[in-house]
């Protein structure tokens, strides 16, 4: 009776254990293993924009892709895989981005990616790295001086951009011209095809440089924090990616790639944002959008 008791015991453990094997494996290829599979791959795969100078765009003297999210990718790689480990840059677009993270193409997004409630839904975040807010460009000799004056007005956007959303939202009225992407939005500005581009302030100030007959205005009429993208379900990515992040603001490497790429001086407000959680970024986007 004992030892029958016991082969039965092994058989239901046995048959336990060959149900959970396959889902186990599934989680490991699929969700919270990521971690481990990027560990062993020795080497991060980051999908960025290529079309800011600010932020990422292609150095065509040493034809490598450089800017701000580049370097707070590089540094995040470091931290997780070591002082040499490899990073590769995957150009991604506005429309594109989403799909190319959660169809496994990169590991994470480091990609002017504002946090928001409805993203928040297709993707997870890191918390804030980087506090923007959208504003408006328009030609110097342009009436308009806020969003409120773009009634009936043609606006210039980029294609799946939360600026376009929210321009959307907040100007109903107004006639949207979209692009792919933010220079080509640019160029229909400078081409008088719209009265006004709109995207985040930081974006705008490199076509303020890139063209003296263009000025912002309208100030920043939006809260917006950028995080990190990264897969659903990758709970210990997202939380090495957390760490990595307080470590580069303690250590001094994010203070210099924010002067490097952004401004010489630091933001007064940086420790109010840096670091937040993104439920509370997108939030406080969504209120500043109602």
């Amino acid at each position: 009776m004992h030892h029958r008791l016991l082969r039965s015991i092994h058989a239901t453990v046995c048959i336990v254990l060959g149900l959970l094997a396959p889902l186990a494996a599934v989680q490991a290829q699929t969700g919270d293993g990521k971690l481990e599979e990027i560990r062993k791959r020795g080497k991060l795969i980051v999908g960025v924009r290529i079309e800011s100078s600010r932020f990422g765009a292609l150095d065509t003297n040493t034809n490598e892709v450089k800017g701000f999210d580049v370097d707070i990718a590089k540094a995040i790689s470091r931290i997780i895989l070591g002082p040499d480990a490899a990073v590769e840059l995957v150009p991604v677009t506005s429309q594109n981005r989403i799909t190319q993270l959660n169809t496994n193409r990169v590991d994470i997004l480091a990609a002017t990616l504002t946090i928001s409630q409805q993203r928040m839904r297709e993707i997870d975040y890191s918390n804030v790295y980087l506090r923007v807010g959208q504003s408006l460009l328009v030609r110097k000799d342009s009436p308009v001086q806020s969003y409120k004056d773009l009634a009936k007005r043609k606006v210039c956007t980029t294609t799946g951009s939360t600026p376009d959303q929210t321009i959307r939202k907040l100007v109903p009225d107004a006639e949207i011209l979209n692009f792919t992407t933010d220079s080509e939005g640019f160029l229909g500005l400078r081409a008088r095809r719209c009265e006004a581009f709109t995207t985040g302030y930081l974006l705008l100030m490199d076509m303020v440089e890139a063209d003296p007959n263009t000025k912002m205005v309208g100030g920043k009429f939006t809260f917006e924090a950028w995080g990190l993208g990264i897969k659903k379900g990758n709970d210990s990515l997202t939380t090495a990616i957390n760490d990595a992040l307080i470590k580069i603001k303690n250590d001094g490497q994010y203070a210099a790639f924010y002067r490097k790429w952004i401004d010489k001086t630091l933001p007064e407000d940086l420790d109010s944002w840096y670091g937040m959680p993104p439920a509370e970024a997108a939030k406080r986007f969504a209120e500043s959008t109602s």
